[in-house]
């Protein structure tokens, strides 16, 4: 049976390659020259652009507002003992929404100053990539400490600049990352407080009456969910954290 399947899988690559080769050799035909890297075939930069493309998740994650939700999404989850609910894919969409909401203005600006004179063949590539790292190191730097900034310019021995925006992106991007763990390790402790509170007190309530067999977080568990529906706390969460970034 796994000889089969190997054979099978073997040819169904030779069939696809048979059929590919011909429209690969077709496209090899047409050269396109890119600013600052030549003249390369097109089935080359097809490939360039799906190297290109597996860096989106990690652009994603580290330079934009994705990783302060999702951590204080997790210290929620922990804070309110729930385990698995809200799901990981529940909190991993509204993060992402709530990222393209909050990155929706530098989005806007970077489209404008770049994207549309680039697709109008006003700006070549290099200049188009120029035009539109500004808002996003803006929107970065808005978020980062001096002390962050500071560390890196020392570990790059990079030159002092005049301004913060004169930076290399080699330095905002690891400074903005660490403060935005900072930032969300802070807004977890604060999340923590109140109901720590009420596992303390269910916790000695249960120890003086004697109940030492059964489990605190049982108890405590509808009064932490009662107390967090109560005072509507995913909407004052959600609100916290797109303020956080204005």
């Amino acid at each position: 049976m796994r000889r089969r399947a190997l054979l099978a899988i073997a040819g169904t690559a030779t069939l696809w390659l048979s059929m590919a080769t011909p429209v690969l050799a077709q496209a090899g035909a047409t050269r396109i020259d890119i600013d600052g890297i030549g003249a390369i075939s097109a089935p080359l930069q097809v490939v360039l652009l799906l190297t290109l493309l597996s860096f989106i998740p990690a652009i994603l994650m580290t330079m934009t507002a994705f990783t302060r939700i999702v951590i204080v999404f997790h210290f929620l989850r922990q804070a309110l003992g729930t385990q698995e609910a809200p799901s990981n894919q529940i909190l991993i969409g509204l993060a992402l929404f709530l990222t393209v909401f909050v990155m929706a203005p530098v989005g806007e600006q970077i489209n404008q100053a770049a994207v549309q004179p680039a697709l109008r063949n006003e700006l070549t590539v290099t200049q188009a990539l120029e035009r539109g790292t500004p808002p996003l190191r803006g929107f970065m730097l808005k978020q980062t400490r001096e002390t962050d900034l500071a560390l890196f310019v020392e570990l790059g021995k990079v030159a002092r600049p005049q301004t913060p925006e004169s930076l290399p992106m080699r330095v905002v991007v690891p400074a903005f990352i660490l403060s935005e763990i900072k930032t969300g390790f802070q807004m977890g402790f604060y999340l923590f407080v109140p109901f720590l509170l009420i596992d303390l007190v269910v916790s000695t309530t249960l120890l003086s009456m004697g109940m030492l067999q059964l489990p605190p977080a049982m108890i405590s568990l509808p009064f932490k969910i009662m107390l967090f529906v109560m005072i509507d706390g995913w909407n004052l969460l959600v609100s916290s954290l797109v303020r956080s970034f204005l």
